[in-house]
């Protein structure tokens, strides 16, 4: 297959701002003072499986089948508090407060938008650091948007997050929380929280182990019992880890992070494509798929002068349709960051490189974005908050 870059139709990329980045195309980052190293890291409830909390309350001298109670209370009945878990015994109780802490994660600050149909969380962890979540409702599903990291490294072009570099991976208790807390959120309105998106601050396949553990915790009968299926892990392209996700046992969709159609063009929007190249990333996502007999989702946001030509438009059809994956196209007209030089096309544009894409046979959707008036893309608010004079301790 003759790649796109010789395409007479492939549009000169444009010079674009870019973070420095090192070798391997991800943001050069210098670790942040303070950050703990991984066995100072407090654990919670939150952190275990329900077979680690097994081992953790027998340890202590109570039966194996009270974490099945737990699992139930915190998960099942979203009890914030261990007092509330009347049927544990007290001096159990008094033991897991003392010692394991539900979560580690507190609320900081919470916006609205889009008239309380979508909800903006901002969090502080246990060691000051702050990650944000995004509940959006909707007339059929509630979904919840994660953050997997504190920042990124990947310092896609026009996303906050990516802006600071990365600090640390969110522990899995850190992600659970988020996800409980969204839940809380969708039980107070009588809805149910019903799907998951792995597209908040960070990339997910540079968390793997903790994302997993985080989708096995979730998934458990005996705690939320939320459906593989109804989460969608996304990635910027860590070409390697799509093929271990491919090998798990469970069930997730895979959405891929694309906004371009050729290398000259991705290199500047997304550095991790100048480590993964798109040919390598077609390949691993034609083998997720053969692997699954799954669909990948590509994701595209759509930036006005900048991946929502025409020509780019045909170009992507051109690709995807030669890439042998079977795949769908969500066109997402950006959500703007204030210190970024990037906008959303107008409505006609978008909807035309949407049909232009459409026209190659390619499935294409347009998904507007939600929470605009409360800076909804990711890391802003988090970037609001940390710029903000914070008050005396």
């Amino acid at each position: 297959m003759a790649t796109l870059l010789d395409a007479p139709t492939t549009p000169t990329p444009p010079t674009l701002p870019l973070v420095p980045v090192d070798g391997n195309g991800a943001v050069s980052v210098r670790p942040a003072r303070g950050v703990p190293r991984r066995g100072e890291r407090p654990v919670g409830l939150y952190d275990l499986a329900l077979p680690e909390l097994t081992d953790r309350l027998v340890a202590l001298g109570a039966p194996g089948y009270r974490a099945r109670q737990l699992y139930a209370g915190v998960y099942g009945r979203l009890t914030a508090d261990y007092a509330e878990l009347t049927d544990l015994p007290a001096a159990l109780r008094a033991e897991l407060a003392a010692t394991l802490p539900l979560t580690t994660l507190a609320p900081v600050r919470e916006q609205e938008a889009d008239g309380g149909e979508t909800v903006k969380t901002l969090y502080r962890t246990f060691d000051g650091q702050f990650v944000e979540t995004v509940t959006m409702f909707y007339p059929d599903r509630v979904t919840v948007c994660v953050s997997c990291q504190v920042g990124c490294a990947v310092g896609c072009a026009f996303c906050a997050t990516g802006l600071g570099g990365l600090t640390r991976n969110l522990t899995t208790g850190e992600m659970v929380a988020q996800v409980v807390g969204a839940a809380r959120l969708a039980r107070g309105r009588d809805r149910a929280l019903t799907n998951l998106v792995m597209m908040g601050m960070g990339e997910p396949l540079q968390n793997y182990a903790a994302t997993m553990k985080l989708v096995a915790i979730l998934h458990d009968p005996a705690g939320l019992n939320f459906g593989a299926r109804r989460i969608t892990i996304s990635t910027s392209g860590v070409v390697p880890k799509i093929g271990a996700l491919a090998a798990e046992p469970y069930q997730v969709n895979l959405a891929v992070s694309l906004h371009a159609p050729d290398d000259a063009l991705r290199d500047t929007l997304v550095p991790l494509n100048r480590r993964y190249p798109i040919a390598e990333l077609m390949a691993a996502c034609r083998r997720y798929g053969e692997a699954t007999g799954r669909r990948v989702s590509f994701e595209y946001a759509l930036m006005s002068g900048i991946n929502d030509g025409e020509a780019t438009a045909r170009a992507l059809g051109t690709l995807l349709r030669e890439s042998g994956v079977l795949c769908h196209v969500n066109v997402i007209p950006l959500n703007p960051v204030d210190v970024l030089p990037y906008a959303r096309p107008t409505r006609v544009g978008i909807e035309r490189f949407a049909e232009t894409v459409r026209a190659a046979g390619i499935p294409t959707t347009v998904r507007y974005s939600r929470g605009v008036e409360i800076a909804a893309a990711c890391g802003q608010l988090r970037a609001e908050h940390m710029a903000a004079p914070q008050p005396a301790p």
